[in-house]
């Protein structure tokens, strides 16, 4: 099932055929160093690839999923958009890639493609987001569409995080 397009990218729900690039962004040192997470066992890339597989458009609203991102006309997944709810029970969006497609623009093509999917056909009224702040491609993502509201130590990962939101009315504001 496809959510959304931007001008180079799709959103849409994983294949059976993705369980590979899935495993690389759950494995991938250089990946998981940024987020920072422990690599995934095989147990555990096959039970998350199962839980996310099979999501129906409403749980968007409800609960957490992942959804595949593609570059147009490419059927090879090259990352994840994270359906995300926070310790606030606020919507949260979240994202990877592999490694081969850092520095090509699309980390601030998926924010602000999720954040108008959020807005515009999930209605919600804000949007946030955490990142470790030793991750500065991610900062600077974030830095161009949200506001910093807090930082906080993630005792799970180890790592100083900044939480970021935005409002609907500031984004029809700048982006509309």
């Amino acid at each position: 099932m496809e959510l959304f397009k931007t001008e180079r990218l799709v959103v849409k729900s994983l294949k059976a055929e993705d369980r590979v690039y899935f495993a690389e962004l759950f494995t991938d040192p250089k990946v998981l160093e940024l987020i920072p997470q422990k690599a995934f066992s095989e147990g555990q890339i096959t039970d998350r690839f199962n839980k996310v597989q099979n999501f129906e458009l409403d749980d968007l609203k409800y609960k957490k999923c992942a959804c595949g991102i593609y570059e147009t006309g490419n059927t090879e997944l090259i990352g994840l958009a994270l359906f995300l709810i926070n310790d606030n029970n606020d919507k949260e969006l979240g994202y990877r890639f592999r490694v081969n497609y850092w520095g090509k623009g699309y980390g601030t093509e998926i924010t602000k493609g999720m954040l108008e999917y959020y807005f515009q056909q999930l209605k919600v009224s804000k949007v946030t987001a955490d990142v470790n702040i030793a991750n500065s491609g991610s900062v600077k993502i974030l830095d161009k569409f949200m506001n910093p509201v807090s930082e906080f130590f993630n005792e799970r990962d180890n790592c100083t995080d900044r939480r970021y939101e935005i409002e609907k009315n500031r984004w029809l504001q700048q982006w509309e």
